[in-house]
């Protein structure tokens, strides 16, 4: 009897909050994923998009929980991604991991909140966006990313008269651009990175 030595596909689906994350978060999970770890077959299912100021709200949460569980399977992880905005991360995550495991413990869950956008993950990382979708080619990373609280506007700033950022038209291509290893000195992406570790290669809970 034949017997297929290779690894069993890990499939994550992520709940976003905007337009631009859907098709962004993808890239993002896939290019970290084979940057952890390029031998670990990875199917990142398109995401769920729930509004950011909603899902905090109690049901909520665990309704777009529920779907992601049945979106992903009995084998797949769930990644909660949202903007902070002017939430603590330290707080406002656990709550709403613990939230997410009430909702469904026979699932792999991790949240993280970006501080406070995700676009501060690019100023993390400006010197590798720099001259990308018309941002000026001598942009440089700020002394504190994640201390900015409009990096839509950060952005739009070191753009030309009468060009502005806009996360459906550049949040994907900054995305598959940007520098992993130089954006993880924001440490609410580097916590991204620890947690889409965790979800690659934990076991499935049973």
């Amino acid at each position: 009897m034949f017997t297929s030595s290779r690894e069993p596909i890990v499939r994550i689906v992520a709940i976003v909050e905007g337009r631009g994350e859907e098709e962004a978060v993808p890239i993002l999970l896939r290019r970290i994923a084979a940057d952890i770890d390029p031998t670990v077959p990875v199917e990142v299912l398109p995401p769920i998009r729930v509004d950011r100021y909603r899902v905090v709200r109690p049901l909520a949460l665990e309704r777009a929980v529920e779907v992601a569980a049945r979106k992903v399977g009995a084998d797949g992880r769930i990644l909660i991604l949202l903007d902070a905005d002017d939430d603590c991360p330290g707080e406002r995550g656990p709550e709403l991991l613990r939230r997410a495991r009430v909702a469904r413990p026979d699932r792999i869950v991790r949240v993280v909140l970006a501080k406070a956008e995700y676009e501060a993950w690019f100023l993390a990382a400006a010197p590798s966006v720099a001259g990308q979708r018309d941002i000026d080619r001598a942009a440089v990373a700020p002394d504190d990313a994640e201390g900015i609280r409009e990096a839509k506007g950060w952005l739009t700033a070191r753009m030309p008269d009468g060009r502005s950022y806009r996360p459906t038209r550049d949040q994907a291509s900054l995305t598959a651009r940007f520098d992993l290893r130089a954006a993880r000195r924001a440490s609410s992406f580097d916590k991204l990175w620890r947690d889409l570790q965790a979800l690659l290669l934990s076991p499935a809970v049973r």
